[in-house]
């Protein structure tokens, strides 16, 4: 059955099920998914699958009625309700107006001359990674890629350079916590602690069991080394403020005079380090595989640099890094026709709804100069992704890079994917390019 094939992990090992998503899309606006059990997490009640584009943009536009607070917006439930507690003080599990008012004061913390500074060293970060690529023109795009967001990160967050392996490693197991290579990633291990953030973080680092598993990274147990270096990192910068973006947070005042606690900046360091990766981390190498997949594509690129705008919203579009969230219903309502109770999970899929032919054109055509595009990858509504511009910033920056240096790409091998029915990962992408 379809709704089967779309929430097994295993699937998207191979491909993204879109001829799936594309009859369940058909058959029903909204449909009913089982939530069979998956590795060590136990089976869950079942959701609401949100199919097409306007159904989507409705459920996100709506808190009122469905509700990232109440069950959090991950598919599964938190294990224990310390959990759930836990995870609803993450701005991504707040609504309104607790949401409005912590988003507000990270809002403000992007001053313009903050940002101008970010994209200076996001642009110079692009063209040094370029650059590094060997001159016979191989290379693993994934390896090469990820840098970018993490510099842009760590820039963000004010952490040190030499710590920068800390955020790939909690990246690894948060987003991948569905895949046994990155559920373990141990990257931390191989490298000494040279602040004493990082020390602190590596003191409280979990192991695995012996079943080679970590402890579910999306609650706060299961991630201590993150909160360890967070709390220290909150500290410091209340000591010595800088120019950074987190620096600046820490000094906002909101209406009625009240600052970020420290237990809010752990959260935000967590949403950052983690969610504010996943989508670039993932979404630049999928614009490198639709070029791959499309040749004509990149010359068409290569001949018009004006084309780099709608290039980027295109690949977001096409590859839909982020490939669900959820919502939670706050009381009954209907929604495509169905009738949906209080209580019930809701769950919007972007990479169904980026592919809606009542929106888009030829939606399984990649066309680098598509417009308009009204993809969803960054989200709808009041959590639209705070970091939306700066990721199209970066994606631009890195395909200008490549397109200066070189003439033309192809396969060095088959690209290795992610196991996760939540992000449309690769793991690998090896390309070789040619020099101009």
């Amino acid at each position: 059955m379809d709704t089967k094939i779309i929430f097994d992990p295993d699937t998207y090992v191979t491909r993204v099920p879109h001829e799936e998503f594309a009859r369940l899309r058909e058959a029903a606006p909204v449909t009913w998914v089982e939530e069979p059990a998956v590795d060590s997490w136990p089976a869950g009640p079942g959701y609401w699958a949100v199919w097409r584009h306007a159904d989507v943009k409705a459920v996100l536009r709506n808190p009122k009625l469905f509700s990232s607070h109440l069950g959090a917006t991950q598919i599964r439930d938190p294990a224990t309700p310390e959990d759930l507690a836990w995870v609803r003080k993450m701005m991504l599990n707040m609504d309104p107006p607790e949401h409005t008012r912590l988003r507000g004061l990270l809002t403000k913390a992007f001053t313009p001359r903050a940002v101008a500074a970010l994209k200076d060293r996001i642009k110079a970060r692009a063209r040094d990674l370029v650059a590094s690529v060997p001159d016979d023109g191989v290379t693993d795009f994934v390896k090469l890629a990820a840098d970018l967001p993490l510099w842009t990160l760590a820039d963000i967050l004010g952490v040190p350079e030499s710590d920068r392996y800390l955020m790939f490693d909690w990246a690894n197991r948060v987003i991948g916590y569905q895949d046994p290579e990155y559920s373990a990633s141990d990257f931390a291990s191989t490298v000494e602690a040279s602040t004493p953030m990082a020390r602190a973080a590596l003191r409280v680092r979990p192991q695995p069991d012996a079943d080679g598993r970590m402890p579910d990274p999306r609650t706060r147990g299961g991630i201590p080394d993150l909160y360890a270096y967070a709390h220290e990192l909150a500290a410091y910068k209340r000591r010595h403020p800088a120019d950074d973006v987190m620096s600046i947070l820490l000094q906002q005042v909101d209406d009625d005079g009240g600052r970020v606690s420290v237990e809010e900046f752990e959260n935000l360091f967590w949403l950052f380090a983690v969610a504010g990766n996943e989508t670039l981390r993932n979404g630049i190498p999928g614009g490198m595989v639709a070029l791959l997949e499309h040749p004509d594509q990149w010359k068409r690129l290569d001949k018009d640099r004006s084309l780099l705008d709608t290039a980027v919203e295109e690949m977001l579009r096409w590859w839909t890094p982020v490939i669900h969230f959820r919502r939670t219903a706050t009381t009954d309502t209907t929604l495509g026709g169905v009738d949906i109770k209080a209580g019930d999970k809701v769950v919007v899929y972007f990479t169904s709804a980026n592919r809606d032919p009542r929106v888009f054109p030829d939606p399984d055509v990649f066309d680098v100069g598509r417009f308009p595009n009204d993809h969803l990858a960054f989200g709808h509504g009041p959590h639209f992704c705070l970091g939306a511009a700066l990721g199209r910033f970066q994606m631009r920056a890195m395909f200008a890079a490549v397109l200066d240096r070189f003439s033309a790409v192809e396969p060095a091998g088959d690209p290795v994917r992610l196991r996760s029915n939540f992000q449309n990962g690769l793991k690998h992408l090896p390309v070789r390019f040619t020099l101009r």
